[in-house]
């Protein structure tokens, strides 16, 4: 076995050295076949320059970003793959090179708790797929991407917005739950987000200075009604229904001053 792959490494390097491109395209092709990856994109990228404009100069990129893709380093392919459909949009691969540059967006996002810039790229970049090819036989592939992705950024703004409130930052929490509503007006997070934007403004308001407390308190009850209007059976509405009659005391009892 040793002496095998001895032999295939001095083989590998004695192809990497030659002078004759199309002996390493050859060989690149052969490698990709073999799903030996990184020899063939090695080749691949060494010859790049010298094909570009000629009729190999397409087949090189496409599997170029191809083996990028199969050794996981996504946003390398993502590159080359928006570079493929760049240079050959007219190529019986660019539709397929479209969506890959998405996918590979996507295969680089992160946990949905870490900056989410990659999901929102890969979202934008899926939607112009659909765009372009709406009838592709990638199309619902694609349409389940954008759907997991949607979830994965409802998440992390869910997450995000429940922070401010452990937090005790009560006025940037009532911000991030609108934000987070208006995002996400379909989402199951939203009846919990209704109240607990109300119950952050009342906290709000109870941890003013007195001469605000008055106009928080009334917005405080705005959104419980709010709430109430739209969630009339909610399992939170004991609770905030004894913040919201403490709240009308305290209007009541400002107002009289």
């Amino acid at each position: 076995m040793a002496a095998l792959l001895l032999t295939s490494c001095g083989k590998f390097r004695k192809i990497e050295k030659s002078q004759d491109w199309r002996v390493k395209y050859e060989a690149a092709m052969q490698y990709y076949e073999e799903e030996e990856y990184y020899k063939a994109s090695v080749l691949f990228e060494q010859i790049l320059p010298i094909v570009r404009g000629m009729p190999e100069g397409e087949k090189v990129q496409y599997y170029y970003a191809y083996c990028q893709y199969n050794q996981g380093m996504y946003t390398l392919s993502a590159h080359h793959f928006k570079t493929f459909f760049e240079t050959y949009g007219r190529s019986e691969f660019a539709e397929e090179a479209y969506f890959m540059y998405a996918y590979s967006l996507y295969a680089d996002s992160p946990e949905f708790n870490l900056d989410q810039s990659n999901s929102q790229e890969a979202i934008m970049a899926m939607q112009m797929f659909l765009n372009r090819y709406p009838t592709s036989e990638m199309a619902p592939e694609a349409s389940e991407v954008v759907d997991e992705l949607q979830v994965k950024l409802e998440q992390k703004g869910y997450e995000n917005a429940k922070q401010y409130y452990r937090l005790e930052r009560y006025n940037a929490a009532v911000v991030a739950f609108e934000s987070f509503s208006n995002n996400f007006p379909d989402s199951k997070y939203n009846e919990e987000i209704s109240y607990l934007k109300f119950i952050a403004q009342y906290q709000y308001a109870l941890n003013s200075i007195y001469s605000k407390q008055l106009e928080r308190y009334r917005l405080a009850n705005e959104y419980y009604l709010d709430f109430l209007d739209r969630y009339p059976n909610s399992d939170f509405l004991k609770d905030a229904e004894k913040r919201y009659q403490d709240s009308l005391e305290k209007v009541s009892d400002l107002a009289k001053l």
